[in-house]
Parts: structure tokens; sequence; C-alpha cells
């Protein structure tokens, strides 16, 4: 990966001013993605538990868990809109300070209905801070820059998944649920302290963007149709992730496998290779071209899908991998590209990006849990084949 810095203007915003070099700075891009969504999937881990708390069925409560990827859609949606507007640093660090408000509250939610809401407020947080973070590299980096920097930054996206889940499953089952969001609270107050003393000043908005509507640059990005299949590859890619990630929880604890709690919590060392690769696919889509490193990601998730059908343990966990490992590749190398696209406006592009990214998730959830509960597991593995194939033919429309 280049040295980032060497990309930036010299009055521009920059993470990590006084780093020594790309290695640290890449740090703080993946420390600053982990602290902001770590929350997203974490409550995954908990499922089961949570589900036997609420006395409601697997389609039920994960949705409600899920319901964050509503309130990100919404965020991602008008983050983009105001972009132009809104101060990176200032807008980051407020996201992540009121971030933990609804995160603590979880910790007494009465039912069912208002832990939905607390997800979906969490949600309108982290979309915030995830699109305002993107929008920044999109304008620090240079195009064939881009694709290393959001690597790193949906590198610790792919840490917050593997850590995160590992973190929740090991509070919940040693102090309870409750401490489980205290925890998390505690970590969202991390996240704006981090951003507090990294990222140090901040362009004026207009340097950076043109003087046209918003809503018409959205527009626009809507007309071009490598954009709009790259949106649409990043709704099929959460709503894959989602379907395998929800629900695979209810088939770990039941027999064949009947895991426990903390066992499904160490489970989820199946993200540590995509740790690694992800961080390589920037430089990969760049020496290879984004179509071939989605295909690629695409087909390795695909072949881990029939592995998840197995009765054993060992063949179920290395399909996650190879479903991890691919669908956080293909994310990685759809990011960036929509930021080497976008020459103009690229918060309003990362921002429609993200909303539909975060629909995939939504919609997954509703349509795969129905599969789930009235067809089981199966069925559920279809219907993520389903999505993978919609993202392999949408990036043919990916042309140079």
């Amino acid at each position: 990966m280049t040295d980032l810095s060497a990309q930036m203007k010299p009055t521009a915003t920059q993470m990590g001013e006084h780093s020594p070099g790309v290695g640290f700075r890449s740090l703080v891009i993946g420390l600053t993605a982990f602290l902001t969504v770590v929350d997203l999937f974490a409550t995954q881990a908990i499922l089961p538990s949570l589900t036997r708390h609420y006395g409601v069925t697997p389609a039920a409560m994960s949705f409600a868990v899920n319901a964050s990827t509503i309130g990100m859609a919404i965020a991602s949606l008008v983050i983009g809109l105001l972009s132009p507007q809104i101060d990176r640093r200032t807008g980051i660090l407020l996201s992540l300070a009121l971030l933990a408000i609804p995160t603590s509250l979880l910790a007494a939610a009465p039912n069912l209905a208002v832990f939905t809401a607390l997800r979906v407020a969490q949600g309108l947080c982290m979309a915030s801070a995830f699109a305002l973070t993107l929008a920044y590299l999109g304008e620090q980096c240079s195009a064939m820059d881009a694709g290393g920097a959001f690597a790193a930054y949906i590198t610790g996206n792919v840490a917050s998944n593997l850590i995160g889940r590992l973190i929740s499953a090991a509070v919940a089952d040693g102090l309870g649920l409750a401490w489980n969001f205290y925890f998390f609270a505690a970590l969202n107050l991390a996240g704006a302290v981090l951003v507090y003393f990294t990222i140090k000043r901040a362009q004026p908005m207009h340097t950076m963007m043109p003087t046209g509507s918003p809503l018409a640059a959205m527009i626009a990005h809507w007309c071009n149709p490598r954009l709009r299949a790259a949106y649409g590859i990043g709704f099929c890619i959460l709503f894959a992730f989602i379907g395998t990630f929800t629900f695979v929880n209810f088939v770990l604890v039941r027999p064949p496998l009947s895991l426990g709690m903390m066992d499904i919590g160490l489970v989820y060392f199946v993200f540590l290779p995509s740790v690694v690769t992800t961080l390589l696919a920037g430089r990969i889509a760049s020496r290879l071209g984004t179509r071939p490193a989605i295909w690629g990601g695409i087909a390795v998730a695909a072949i881990g899908l029939p592995l998840m059908l197995a009765p054993h343990l060992s063949e179920v966990l290395t399909g996650m991998v190879l479903v991890g490992v691919g669908t956080f590749f293909a994310q990685a190398a759809a990011t960036g590209f929509v930021g080497q696209v976008a020459s103009e406006n690229r918060g309003v592009a990362s921002g429609t990006y993200l909303a539909c990214y975060f629909c995939g998730g939504l919609v997954g959830t509703a349509v795969l849990g129905r599969l789930f509960d009235a067809f089981g597991w199966h069925a559920c593995i279809a219907g993520v084949g389903l999505a993978l194939a919609a993202a392999a033919l949408l990036t043919l429309d990916l042309k140079r």
C-alpha cells in the first residue's frame, strides 16, 4: 500500500497527522472503523440468548437485532445529501459520542419494540460516522490510492465482526446481557476520543465539492451505469452476509452441533483470515481490475455455502471462513470502486452506496428470516446463493 500522506493536499484533514508512516495511518483508519461499527454485528453472537430473554422467534429477534441497518440506510442517504455542509471531524466525533446513549439503554430495554427502536438509533449514529469517514477518505486520497485506504477501513470493519462477537459472547456469558451493552457503550466513547486526537483540521467543504445541488448529484450518480451496478452489488453483498452470519447462530446451538454461548463466540475466529485478505483487496483490485476482484470474492463465498449445510462443525467452520473472506473482499473492492468512479460529490456517492448496502442487510434479514422459520437452513442458504449470483451479474457492468 502506498503512503496516504503522500497523496493528501497539504491543508487537508489528516488522520494521524504526526504519524511516522503508512502503517500507523492504516492502523488509525482501521481502528476508527472498528470502533464505529463494532456494535453492528456483535449482538448477533448472543442472538440465541436474546431470543430466550424476550421469548420470541428467531426471525423476530434477528429482525430486531439487525434493525440497525434501517437507521444506517437512512443516515447514509441523508449524510450523503448533506455531506458538503458537514464538517467531517465534528460530524464523526458527535456521531460516535451519541452512539453510546442508545447502546447503554439497550441494557434495560423492556420489550422487543423498544429494543428494535434503540437498534435503529444505533444505526443512525453508526452510519453517520461511517459515511462521513468514507467521504473523508475519498476526498483526501487520490483515485489510485483510494482502494488501499478503503480496504484498510473495511478491514477494521472485518475485525469488528471478529473481536466484537468474541467480546459480546464473553461479557454476556460472564456478566450477563446488560453488562454486554454497557461495555460496548464504553467502546463507542473510545471511538470518539480516537477521532478527537487523530483528525486535526477540516478543510472547508466548498473547496472540495462542486456547488451543485446534492440531489442533482445523486441523480447523476444513479444515471451512471457503473455506479448503479456498484450500488446493486453492495445491496446483494450485505444481503448474503446477513443471511449467513445471522441465522447460522441458531444452527450452531441446535443439534447436531449444540454449541454453548462462549463456544459460539470462539467460532467467530472464522473472520480472522478476512482481516488479512480484505486488507489486500485494494491492491489486488488495482492490479487485476475491479471486476475480477469482485468475481473472485463472490466465487470464494459461493464455494463456502454448501459446506455450511454439513452436519460436522469443521465443514461448517470452513464454509463460514470462505463466505466471510469472499463477501468482505468483494465489499472492499466495490467500495473502493465507488470512490474512484465518483470524481465529484464523493460524499453523495458514498452515502448512496452505503444506503443501498444497508438496505440489502435489512431486506436480507426479513426475507431470509421468513425462509429460515418456514423452510429451514437449506432454504436460507439457497437465498444467499441467489444474492451472490445477482451480484456476479451486476459486476458485468463495472466496465473501465
